[in-house]
């Protein structure tokens, strides 16, 4: 057990905004790396000889590994330090990185992105704990958020066009390969710029409640993904189920019990905070529904190239990148109702305009659709984030951020088994028609939104924490 940690003397508005820029580098890491994979995966499948099952493994190997882990390693950067772990998720996130970039089968590119997210759960949500320590003032940490949000939406401009370049002239392996300045980047910034902070009270590991919420998490998925092959009801799907709901039951009972869990269920009978999780992972859902759908239809339908398809892309990141750091402002001005709302409508829109989808879909429909969806994506973070802060005491901050990074995550697992369930098999001309349900999906996520911004407008309970206002630093366990 760490002894407390005295809280860090206050930072200057200069050093705090620094702070800031190097965290956000992190998750322009994590962000980039998402969205260039994502565009890569056709040429990825042609230069392993894999379909769209293992190109969905590909990504889910990664995303599974990281919302699993979030919560834990937010525990390892309490007793640890936070800096430390962080910096530690760097070096195993361009260690796995490097061999991804060399991998010569498959599976071994699968296991290097499990790798990856496992470096990647020591970035997001530690880094966040450092943001929200850094920034006291609540209007100031909102808008902090909404910056932390936009970089996301600059990764998702960056991805694919530097993806769909790097692809043309480089091959798939390049798409790795890139990350590494990024990773030297952030180490030596992090190093120069980073104050080294614990928790007052270093959190136990659950190691229990840890093994759980990765069944849970990796059989639900993984049912979703092999579900087209193996038949829904066939008995490897029925014995999936079963241990999903054991290990959902087990875990929730587990938790329960013990005196300090990594996910104490009890938090989400508070509906402010159970709304923003679940809104997380509907966003996440829309996102990656959206960036795996477009990237087969374009490239396999419409026979677009890896480039062309990366720039469709651009009206998706440019609202998501306008528009996060204007809902940073509005949360911090108005609450998280109004962007909440923007959000679901944009959503929600974007979402229909594609339900008819097929071969010959006018290109400015595709564009305008994405523009909306971006733009729904860049006014969802913030609110959501602050949301799940706020409701929770300012005490248990970090465990909210962890959660709700932990939720986007498994969003975006979802919506990838998702939507390559939809179009696994299909033809090029029959991948349209076969999406169409995927985007109805986008739709309904949008509309999800609205119960969350009436959620958000209920009444909190009493919250904990010093009666001078401040906030004590916070982590991903609170």
């Amino acid at each position: 057990m760490q002894p407390a940690q005295p809280i860090q003397p206050h930072l200057s508005a200069r050093r705090r905004w620094t702070v800031l820029a190097v965290c956000c580098l992190s998750m322009f890491l994590v962000g980039l790396d998402t969205t260039i994979v994502n565009v890569g995966l056709p040429a990825i499948g042609r230069g392993l000889g894999v379909g769209t099952r293992g190109l969905e493994w590909t990504v889910d190997a990664y995303t599974l590994v990281l919302a699993s882990l979030l919560i834990s390693s937010g525990a390892l950067a309490d007793r640890f330090g936070r800096r430390r772990v962080f910096q530690t998720g760097l070096a195993v996130f361009g260690a796995a990185s490097l061999v991804c970039a060399v991998a010569p089968s498959v599976g071994v590119l699968i296991a290097a992105r499990a790798v990856q997210g496992i470096g990647a759960s020591m970035l997001s949500p530690v880094a966040l704990a450092i943001v929200v320590n850094a920034m006291p003032d609540p209007r100031e940490r909102a808008q902090a958020i909404g910056v932390w949000a936009s970089v996301f939406g600059l990764s998702m401009a960056a991805g694919p066009v530097t993806g769909g370049a790097l692809l043309a002239d480089f091959g798939w392996r390049s798409v790795f390969w890139i990350n590494l300045p990024v990773i030297v980047a952030a180490l030596v910034l992090s190093a120069v710029f980073v104050p080294e902070s614990r928790a007052q009270r270093a959190r136990r590991l659950d190691l229990p409640g840890q093994a759980l919420l990765t069944v849970v998490i990796g059989v639900s998925v993984g049912v979703l993904i092999e579900g087209p092959r193996i038949g829904w009801a066939s008995l490897p799907a029925l014995g999936a189920y079963v241990v999903a709901a054991v290990a959902a039951v087990g875990f929730v009972g587990v938790e329960t019990r013990r005196r300090e869990p990594l996910m104490d269920p009890r938090l989400f009978r508070r509906p402010v905070f159970s709304g923003a999780v679940l809104g997380a992972v509907a966003v996440f859902v829309a996102l990656n529904v959206t960036l795996l759908l477009n990237t087969l239809y374009l490239q396999h339908t419409r026979g677009w190239t890896p480039l062309a398809a990366g720039v469709a892309t651009l009206p998706m990141a440019l609202g998501a990148t306008v528009c996060a750091p204007l809902s940073g402002r509005l949360v911090g001005r108005t609450g998280p109702r109004l962007p909440l709302l923007l959000a679901g409508g944009f959503i929600t829109v974007g979402g229909l305009c594609l339900v008819g989808l097929d071969q010959h879909t006018s290109v400015l429909l595709l564009l305008l659709a994405y523009l909306l969806i971006g733009i729904g994506f860049g006014f969802a973070n913030a609110p959501l984030t602050n949301t799940a802060v706020s409701g929770l005491p300012p005490t248990r901050a970090g465990v909210a951020g962890a959660i709700t990074s932990t939720a986007r995550q498994f969003g975006a697992a979802l919506g990838i088994a998702i939507a390559g369930g939809l179009v696994a098999g299909t033809t090029p001309t029959g991948l349209a028609h076969a999406s169409r349900p995927g985007w109805v999906l986008v739709a309904i996520c949008g509309l999800s939104l609205f119960l969350v911004a009436y959620a958000s407008r209920l009444k909190e309970g009493p919250k904990e924490g010093p009666k001078d206002g401040t906030i004590r630093p916070a982590s991903p366990q609170g």
